[in-house]
């Protein structure tokens, strides 16, 4: 139970100090296993559009800045930057269906969440980082 001490008043009246003490039950927050919104930890499906909405557009941008910064000495250069910016597009598509199926954020590899943190940076990713390493090995 929360209860607050107050010391001696001072000349206005007012107490000069207060402490509040909790009991541990105060302190205890139970546990709802029956919790049917988001898990601890994993984006919304809402926050999990608007980052990869947010990955989308960057890359569209980069797509146009690449489109009018075109010189021919560097075809083959801004060729390989528009392929790597695509399979990007991609990833992000097929990421957004994963959002609609459900399973965003679940690892395609080991099947387990994929950490928030990983998410935050790279939103589009399928696997956490020891399944990326087998994948990209």
């Amino acid at each position: 139970m929360l209860a607050v001490v107050e010391t001696a008043a001072g000349a206005t009246g007012r107490p000069l100090l207060r402490v509040a003490r909790f009991s541990r039950k105060d302190l205890t927050v139970p546990l709802d296993t029956a919790q049917t919104g988001p898990r601890p930890g994993r984006p919304t499906s809402h926050e999990a559009r608007q980052r990869l909405e947010h990955a989308r557009n960057s890359r569209l941008a980069q797509l146009r800045a690449l489109d009018e910064g075109v010189q021919s000495t560097d075809a083959h250069l801004v060729s390989a930057q528009t392929e790597a910016i695509q399979r990007v597009l991609t990833e992000i598509d097929e990421a957004f269906a994963r959002v609609d199926d459900g399973v965003y954020g679940t690892c395609q590899g080991c099947a387990k969440p994929v950490p928030a943190e990983r998410l935050e940076i790279l939103p589009y990713t399928r696997y956490c980082v020891a399944c990326q390493g087998r994948a990209t090995a």
